[in-house]
């Protein structure tokens, strides 16, 4: 038994004035050194999330990709709780890093403890806007 074809509408389908849902050009980091080095490199917090970043050098793996990474520590909470945060994590980079993240750097969204799983959307958003702006030095 075949499943039933989707109808397509339009190029992207539906919603087509949203990203699609997997963006090719996040690469997300898996390896503790890369993690570490984003640790010691720029860093922003906001009242839902921290976020690390760092610009690779010469040299380095994948210097047109922008590679991301979240963290979630037991702090968060239980295992429903933590990978709820990172869920809302992953969503927002996929919508605000596509437009507005460098290739060539590498950043951690690490989660707060209550807060990144119950805050406001929208805000979290915004909150990751701000913090680009302000790591990649265009606050005004």
């Amino acid at each position: 038994m075949t499943p039933p074809e989707a109808p397509v509408q339009g190029q992207l389908g539906r919603g087509a004035d949203q990203p699609p849902a997997v963006s090719v050009c996040l690469k997300v980091l898996s390896k503790r050194a890369d993690f570490l080095k984003a640790a010691q490199a720029k860093r922003r917090g906001s009242p839902g999330f921290l976020l690390q970043a760092r610009e690779r050098r010469e040299g380095e793996p994948d210097p047109d990709l922008i590679r991301i990474g979240y963290t979630c520590s037991k702090k968060v909470g239980n295992a429903v709780a933590r990978n709820r945060a990172k869920r809302r994590l992953r969503e927002i980079a996929r919508i605000v890093l596509t437009a507005k993240g460098r290739p060539g750097w590498d950043y951690v969204l690490v989660g707060r403890p209550e807060v990144t799983a119950t805050r406001d959307f929208a805000e979290m958003q915004r909150d990751l806007n701000r913090a680009l702006d302000h790591v990649h030095g265009t606050v005004k």
